[in-house]
């Protein structure tokens, strides 16, 4: 197989989707890599280091989109790449197209076969391939919320963690998955007091567990959230639903309620947002915006901010489904692994995760019926 690395174009979007050395266990494996100049600056590797590993090297993207069988990337394509595609083409990336209906339907019109990272599901419920870049957000959630909480920032002056005879800031986290499981890790060592809103008792019961009752634990519902999020110095959306739009757990009248200067960081902004007042997606260059008094952070791409590492953690978790379709094939792949089926958003002109179909009003069709 022909596989692409095209370089990300994402506002301040420095990660890549292969490394060097995942090149390198592509090309040891029969296959063909071709990487586009300059793709891998963002997160410390050269050129010379992917063709020293047997890559080719394209100073033009639209070749490389002519060439390939597999575009890898890192983030969805946006609307200047859309006429890249060639019908029938493989694209394996991050997709979030629940909330996006251009790039859904370009994907349909070019036909593309397009395996969404966040969409592959393990039987156990867990999404492999999103893990790594929650994980890297919601650490980073905290990190930003305290750095936007600083007055110079817009914020109302305050210390996460406080001081001996000061109260700590107060931080809210709505949703106890991977994201919010994070964030509250670098809250609880920052010395803030943590509250963390669930609907899975389960979920909530594991959370006090190893938090050893250093967080407080709710079980999410209308009151509970109103009344914590009224307290919060610093809110964290963190609410996913596979494949889907984010629900709005947080509404208006919530965000109306928070004291002035506190700050919201809505992790859930790739699918849409989660809480109602985040109405448009900020950048790493222009991060934050104020409404009702509040800072609010919605950066579509906040592991793209620590490129080195986000790169590094998301190839752990990629390159064996990349080896997978290189060498047996997209269609072979998925359908000797159900995960990677799960992962599957577009085939052929037809939507083929239920989730996205819903989310946009489209038509779902069963990838096992087109894939025999």
């Amino acid at each position: 197989m022909i596989i692409g690395i095209p370089k990300e174009i994402k506002n301040n979007e420095n990660r890549v989707s292969l490394t060097p050395g995942g090149a390198k266990t592509l090309i040891n494996r029969g296959h063909k890599v071709i990487v586009e100049a300059s793709a891998g600056i963002g997160s410390g590797f050269t050129d010379e280091e992917y063709a020293s590993c047997g890559a080719h090297v394209y100073s033009s993207k639209p070749k490389l989109f002519d060439e390939v069988d597999m575009i890898m990337k890192v983030k969805e394509p946006l609307a200047e790449e859309y006429h890249l595609f060639e019908e029938g083409q493989c694209l394996f990336t991050y997709l979030h197209l629940a909330p996006n209906l251009e790039l859904t339907n370009a994907l349909l019109r070019a036909r593309v076969k397009a395996i969404a990272y966040e969409t592959i599901e393990l039987a156990n419920r867990t999404l492999p391939l999103l893990a790594p870049m929650s994980e890297v957000a919601g650490r980073m959630s905290v990190q930003i919320g305290a750095g936007l909480l600083q007055k110079a920032n817009g914020g109302a002056g305050i210390l996460l963690g406080g001081v001996p005879g000061v109260a700590p800031a107060q931080v809210v986290i709505v949703g106890g998955g991977n994201v919010g499981t994070n964030a509250a890790k670098i809250a609880v060592g920052m010395g803030a007091r943590v509250t963390i809103l669930d609907i899975n008792s389960a979920r909530l019961a594991y959370l006090d567990d190893i938090f050893g009752g250093r967080v407080t634990t709710l079980a999410y519902n209308e009151h509970n959230c109103e009344d914590a999020v009224k307290k919060a110095d610093l809110l964290i959306g963190a609410v996913l639903v596979a494949g889907q739009s984010a629900p709005k757990t947080v509404s208006e009248d919530m965000v109306k309620s928070m004291k002035k200067g506190s700050v919201i960081v809505d992790v859930a902004i790739d699918q849409g947002g989660s809480i109602a007042t985040i109405d448009r997606i900020t950048t790493h260059d222009n991060p934050s915006y104020e409404k009702y008094g509040v800072v609010h952070y919605s950066v579509a791409n906040m592991p793209g901010a620590v490129p080195r590492t986000s790169t590094y953690a998301l190839e752990a978790a990629t390159l064996q489904y990349a080896i997978m379709l290189a060498d047996k094939g997209p269609e072979r792949a998925l359908l000797e692994n159900e995960a990677l089926m799960k992962g599957l958003n577009t085939y052929q002109g037809h939507v083929t995760c239920k989730g996205v179909a819903d989310s946009l009003g489209l038509s779902y069709v069963d990838p096992y019926a087109l894939i025999k």
